[in-house]
């Protein structure tokens, strides 16, 4: 049983934070599917003062989808303190401080991972998160800026020492941004000194996958990002592959109709392309070309359910690595 603050969470398996992926539609069916809690996109400090309902709508949220975690991002104490007052008024069941987006719009002007060149003043904006609300606050954080600079024991101390109530950690610097290979001996170094929860995240491809490196690094859990896109199966320990094309198709359907009814019809059917063509991805067929440029709601559905399942292939599973944590994290 994991615990962070008076949440408790019994599983262990959860879904990365992803700018244009983690909406609510796609956190409502991760938590069916088994996922512990569900995280917001990351929402901006500074667009969060002004309370445009652009930015509020980042926070809309269902019932079903609690506990939920609110992201924020910025680089001054001040100003995260006034947006964590106004997102704990959306009642969020913990706040997290984002320190690991590694884009140069955000950590180059010192916000995400560019919190992690001043670990003291790091510790600072926790403490005064905290104490601006009764909410639990976390941090997820990256191994430091680059190779040279990899202070993530003194950062973890610091934050746990300031207040945060459970650290994430993304096996990689700054530097790397998502290329090379995540370092699991390091996350599980973290794991041995830390005196909070701590979560893994980094190259968790399958549930076998997590279930090593829970075992291998005594991580308290695991956070999948680009490999949980189209696969929220991951989250209840199936392997895509072993999915029909049925379950498949079943599973477009009510994310698509989830979309829809989030964003309406217009938006919906082009801003759920980015998950059909994840959805898709095992599968070389007509039914991808066709319903990726379907904008017709009744015509995707009717093109999906007429399209022959013995005409869908297995191919390979190619992953597109050209990614950053303004699109999936």
């Amino acid at each position: 049983m994991i615990k962070i603050g008076s949440i408790e969470l019994t599983s262990k398996i959860g879904l990365s934070p992803m700018a244009g992926i983690s909406d609510s539609p796609y956190r409502r069916i991760c938590r069916r599917m088994g996922a512990p809690f569900s995280y917001t996109e990351f929402v901006s400090a500074d667009e969060i003062s002004h309370k445009s309902k652009r930015v509020i709508h980042h926070f809309k949220f269902s019932r079903e989808e609690k506990p939920i975690w609110f992201q924020i991002f910025g680089n001054t104490k001040e100003r995260l303190v006034e947006a964590t007052k106004i997102v704990s008024e959306l009642e969020p069941d913990v706040i997290d401080l984002n320190m690991g987006c590694s884009t140069q719009k955000v950590s180059g002007r010192g916000s995400g991972a560019g919190l992690l060149k001043n670990p003291s003043y790091a510790g600072e904006i926790i403490e005064a998160m905290t104490k601006a609300t009764n909410v639990p606050i976390t941090a997820k954080i990256r191994l430091g800026w680059d190779n040279q600079t990899r202070n993530y024991l003194e950062v973890v101390h610091i934050l746990e020492e300031s207040g945060a109530k459970m650290i994430s950690v993304h096996g990689r610097t700054k530097e790397m941004g998502y290329s090379g290979i995540a370092d699991w001996d390091a996350i599980a170094e973290i794991k041995s000194i830390a005196k909070v929860p701590i979560f893994g995240n980094g190259d968790i491809t399958s549930p076998s996958e997590a279930r090593f490196r829970l075992e291998s690094s005594r991580v308290d859990g695991v956070l999948v990002g680009r490999a949980g896109i189209g696969n929220p199966w991951i989250f209840s320990g199936k392997n895509k592959q072993d999915c029909t094309s049925i379950e498949i198709k079943e599973m477009i359907r009510i994310h698509f109709l989830s979309m829809l009814e989030f964003y309406g019809e217009e938006h919906g059917v082009i801003l759920f392309r980015k998950h059909l063509t994840k959805y898709l991805n095992l599968y070389e067929s007509e039914l991808k070309n066709k319903l990726v440029q379907e904008t017709d709601p009744e015509k995707f559905l009717l093109e999906l359910d007429s399209f022959p399942d013995e005409k869908l292939r297995l191919t390979s599973n190619l992953e597109d690595k050209n990614l950053t944590c303004e699109t999936y994290i």
